[in-house]
Formats: structure tokens, C-alpha cells, sequence
């Protein structure tokens, strides 16, 4: 039983430095920067500069923008803006497509916080986009082509808090604060889940077996023992777990940070239990494009993989 405390005393101490210490400032900044350019009007003219070049990827000006919202805000920002195409009559061959782009994509609640650790954010990114894009492209043209449509008439403007002289400067900044707040206590709980459950299945000997009995396979890779630990974690708690239970390995040297780069493809996606069942909660017509959507997010994915495996 002291032993079992001890285990949870220590994720919980883990878990909530994670949090606090490396999540909350990077979350803090880099929203407070978005909604910033929000308010402005600058990311708007972002997505009307962008959007004609990516329409043959599938994405209409909305899915632009859950991009940029996955690439610097956090997995579960395109919600709002799946939310919004899935009310507004978008086409499910767009939803689709946009679905399969943010499934295959790199979250920013992890790039962010893991760059601080020594993720190459810059080629994480990059890959990212490029892989997302595949992902959206293929679903739209492939996977959803079979899809019916819908649309109506009314078009679909992402609306933003006015950010006009100090006072609306500062009001944009605190209620960015506060999201990023809300963001990191809301992710606190999982984290020390998931320090604990890798805790106890180390004391339990599980991991060591699941180690001893892949090791020909990960040594022939080229891949550490701790793989398996966060490859699990991630498809069943997400990736902010993960990343919880890589800084874990990280501080122990059980993986070191060149091994990370080169499986943050895999790693780095909201393509996991949580993430899927947030995504799809956009929306009726969201949840019901969700199978070809899986389709090209996995390749997305897949691609994502080679790619990080190959550079890094």
C-alpha cells in the first residue's frame, strides 16, 4: 500500500509540474498570440489569401482554418470549427477531408510543450502540413467521393473578439489566459492517469515482459524498450498523456530526445481514443463522414512516420 501511494504521489507531482511548468506558459503565449491575430482580422485575410491554393486538397476557407488551429492552438480547437461546417451545410466531402486532415496532423498542445524538451518543432510542423494536406486530399477524392452533399446559402464567418485600443488589447489577453487555464487543468487528470497506470505496470513487471518479448523486434528498428509504453498510452489516454509519459522517460534516459524525433510522427496526433471521440462530438454530419476521414488521417500518418524516421 506505501509503495502504491508513493507511485501516485509521484505521478501526481509529475504530472501537475508538466502542466503547470511547461504546458501552461507555452498554451498561455501562443494563444494569446492567435487570438491576437484573430482579433485583428490578420488571420482572416491568412485563410482568404490561402484557401484558393488548397481547394483542390478538399478544404474550403473553414478548413484552412482548423489547420492553423491544430498547428498553434491545440487538438480539440477544430471543434468549433468542425462544429460550425457540420450546422452551416458544408458539403460531408469537406467535412471529411477537414476531419482526415486534423486527425493526421501535429497538435500544438504537444509540438509546443515537447519543443521546450528538445522536439524539432520547425521539421515537426512542416511534415505536419505536408502529411495533412495528402490526408485531406485523398480522402476528398477518394475515400468521400461517394458522399452526398448538402449546402446551403448562407455563408460561414468565423466571428473573433474586437481587439481595438489597450482595453480590448488586454481583455483578448486575459480571455486567452484563461482558455489556456482551462485547457492545462483540464489535461492535469489524464496526465497523472497516465504517469500512474505506466507506474504500475512497470512495478507489476508488465513492461519488462512486453520489452523482453519485443526486444528482437524493436533492436531490428532500432527502437527503445519505452516504445511500447508511450505507442500505448497514446492510442488509449491520447497525446498530452503521452507526452506526460515521455518526459517521464526522457528524465530517466529511458528514451533519448533523437528517438522522440524520429517517432513523433507516429506519436503526435490526435488519431487515439480521446481525440477521436472529442472530434466527432462537433457534430451529427462530423461523426457520420468519420470512416473515410480514419482512412486518409492514417495515411497521413503512416506518411508522417516514414518522413520523420527518414529526416530526423
Amino acid at each position: 500500500m506505501t509503495e502504491f501511494a508513493t507511485i501516485i504521489l509521484h505521478a501526481g507531482r509529475a504530472g501537475v509540474e508538466l502542466a503547470l511548468f511547461v504546458l501552461l506558459p507555452v498554451m498561455i503565449v501562443m494563444l494569446s498570440f492567435m487570438r491576437l491575430l484573430e482579433a485583428k482580422g490578420i488571420l482572416d485575410k491568412l485563410v482568404n489569401l490561402v484557401a484558393p491554393l488548397l481547394r483542390p486538397f478538399g478544404l474550403p476557407g473553414l478548413g484552412v482554418f482548423a489547420m492553423i488551429q491544430i498547428l498553434f492552438v491545440s487538438f480539440a480547437a477544430p471543434m468549433a470549427t468542425l462544429a460550425m461546417m457540420d450546422r452551416g451545410g458544408s458539403p460531408r466531402r469537406h467535412i471529411a477531408a477537414t476531419l482526415a486532415m486534423v486527425l493526421g496532423m501535429a497538435q500544438a498542445n504537444v509540438v509546443f510543450p515537447m519543443a521546450a524538451l528538445g522536439l524539432n518543432a520547425p521539421i515537426t510542423m512542416g511534415i505536419s502540413v505536408l502529411c495533412g494536406l495528402v490526408g485531406a486530399a485523398l480522402t476528398y477524392h477518394i475515400f468521400a467521393k461517394n458522399l452526398p452533399d448538402r449546402m446551403d446559402d448562407n455563408e460561414m464567418v468565423v466571428k473573433h473578439k474586437e481587439a481595438e485600443g489597450p482595453k480590448g488589447i488586454l481583455d483578448v489577453i486575459n480571455k486567452a489566459g484563461a482558455e489556456a487555464l482551462k485547457i492545462t487543468v483540464g489535461a492535469i487528470p489524464m496526465l497523472v492517469l497516465a504517469l500512474v497506470f505506466v507506474a504500475l505496470m512497470r512495478a507489476a513487471g508488465v513492461m519488462g515482459l512486453l520489452e523482453e518479448l519485443l526486444t528482437p523486434t524493436l533492436n531490428g528498428l532500432d527502437l527503445p524498450g519505452s516504445f511500447i509504453m508511450a505507442a500505448i498510452t497514446k492510442v488509449i489516454a491520447g497525446g498530452t498523456a503521452m507526452m506526460g509519459v515521455m518526459k517521464d522517460f526522457l528524465d530517466q534516459g529511458l528514451m533519448s530526445i533523437d528517438d522522440f524525433n524520429r517517432l513523433a510522427g507516429f506519436l503526435i496526433n490526435p488519431y487515439d481514443v480521446a481525440g477521436i471521440a472529442v472530434l466527432i462530438s462537433a457534430g451529427p454530419r462530423v461523426a457520420e463522414v468519420l470512416k473515410p476521414a480514419l482512412l486518409g488521417g492514417a495515411i497521413a500518418i503512416a506518411l508522417r512516420t516514414v518522413l520523420h524516421w527518414v529526416l530526423l
